[in-house]
């Protein structure tokens, strides 16, 4: 087998992008030049590692296998450079994903927590979807993830072995509506009335589901807006703009005329907060974030 350490990181990028384009702008490279790394580390290691689809790329079984071994070569590679350059980092760092609603609700009180009780450990983060944080979590670049599912509560992907997964919190779904609008003092909208609400919502594709519009609503959602950040949804909320979904954890940090409504007519929907990582032994320092993670999240 011959393959280079450019080529497996081409390979991790790959899997956590999703395809040879979205890969090619994070590493910096053209796509031509993925796509040539990729057929040579398909050559090098005599195997087809990719499988090629409408709606971008997957790693085939070989291609999950080596992903798991390029993780390890790739530390390896990386404590390397640092020792022969005395660059030895004195704290150990554990990079974070959230998934977008959680970030505001759970950084102000976890962070301060891992400073306390493990000033060694330091804490990068980075937002990102269930789907595209579990492929993060596959390939390498973050080392723990803050994720969310829906009934029934599925593992984040199909992929084996198993993520570790731990549950930390139910959270009820609710609709943030500008509290000077249509709904101004109320608590609770029935479903019917949200058929022709007009909806900010964040954008969906094949891989991605289209967040901030009610789940069971009766026919197809009036979409006015999209966006995925969720600070400048909320104020386009308050500014009348539209409607869009929240979680209850989110209601202490909504900004000034936002209400949050409750939905009649329909089942409840709950999502579940869960903390997962890659399944094995975790490092001391990524156990020491999430258990600050679950610490605060189950206040």
């Amino acid at each position: 087998m011959d393959v280079s350490s450019a080529s497996l990181r081409v390979l991790c990028q790959i899997a956590e992008s999703g395809s040879f384009t979205a890969a090619a702008a994070q590493l910096g490279y053209t796509q031509s030049a993925v796509s040539r790394q990729a057929i040579a580390l398909e050559r090098g290691v005599g195997a087809t590692l990719f499988e090629r689809r409408t709606d971008g790329v997957r790693l085939t079984r070989p291609g999950l296998t080596l992903l798991r071994h390029a993780r390890t070569i790739l530390e390896s590679v990386d404590a390397a450079q640092r020792d022969l350059t005395d660059e030895a980092p004195r704290t150990e760092l554990v990079r974070l994903g959230l998934v977008l609603s959680a970030g505001p609700v759970i950084l102000p009180s976890a962070l301060p927590l891992i400073a306390r009780t493990a000033p060694w450990v330091r804490v990068s983060t980075r937002e990102g979807t269930t789907p595209g944080l579990a492929r993060a979590l596959r390939t390498g670049s973050i080392d723990v993830a803050v994720l969310t599912s829906r009934p029934p509560h599925r593992p984040p992907d199909g992929e084996s072995p198993r993520l570790h997964v731990t549950a930390v919190q139910d959270t009820e779904l609710l609709v943030a509506a500008s509290a000077t609008g249509t709904f101004a003092g109320r608590t609770s909208v029935h479903v019917d009335e949200l058929v022709d609400a007009p909806w900010i919502a964040s954008p969906s594709s094949n891989a991605e589901p289209l967040l901030g519009v009610w789940p069971g609503l009766p026919g197809r959602a009036h979409v006015v807006h999209s966006g995925r950040d969720r600070l400048t949804k909320l104020h386009l909320v308050a500014g009348g703009a539209g409607v869009t979904t929240i979680p209850e954890g989110l209601s202490p940090v909504l900004p000034p005329g936002v209400i949050v409504l409750r939905v009649r007519g329909a089942p409840p929907e709950i999502r579940r907060v869960f903390v997962a990582r890659l399944p094995g032994t975790a490092t001391p320092a990524v156990t020491a974030v999430t258990e600050a993670i679950i610490s605060t999240t189950r206040l």
